[in-house]
């Protein structure tokens, strides 16, 4: 593939595609289990898509795992986003970016 092909922005929304989506929801259903999290929403934008996680319904989202195709040749275009707006992991490879919510290596400070 010719990087200026790929670096070309999609037309119509940004969406998740089957198997991003199995991971997300992977992940979302490991934190139900533990008792973490209790609801989400996907949206999809011209430039960006956004699964956001909400500890109870109606409450501002806990974190957002974000998706911005036109990052993917620079810093890549997954993005973990918390609570204040602090980006707290950001990759190229999707699992990886995941890694930021193992138990062992990411704990909930109240």
């Amino acid at each position: 593939m010719n990087d200026a092909v790929d670096a070309e922005p999609q037309a119509g929304p940004v969406f998740f595609d089957r198997r991003e989506l199995d991971q997300i929801l992977r992940v979302y259903g490991r934190m139900v289990a533990s008792g973490e999290w209790r609801d989400y929403a996907m949206i999809g934008h011209r430039d960006v898509a956004e699964f956001a996680v909400f500890r109870r319904s109606g409450d501002a989202p806990v974190y957002r795992i974000e998706k911005r195709p036109s990052l993917r040749l620079k810093q890549g275009q997954w993005a973990v986003i918390g609570e204040g707006g602090m980006v707290l992991k950001r990759g190229r490879d999707l699992p990886q970016v995941l890694r930021v919510f193992d138990s062992r290596r990411f704990t909930v400070v109240e």
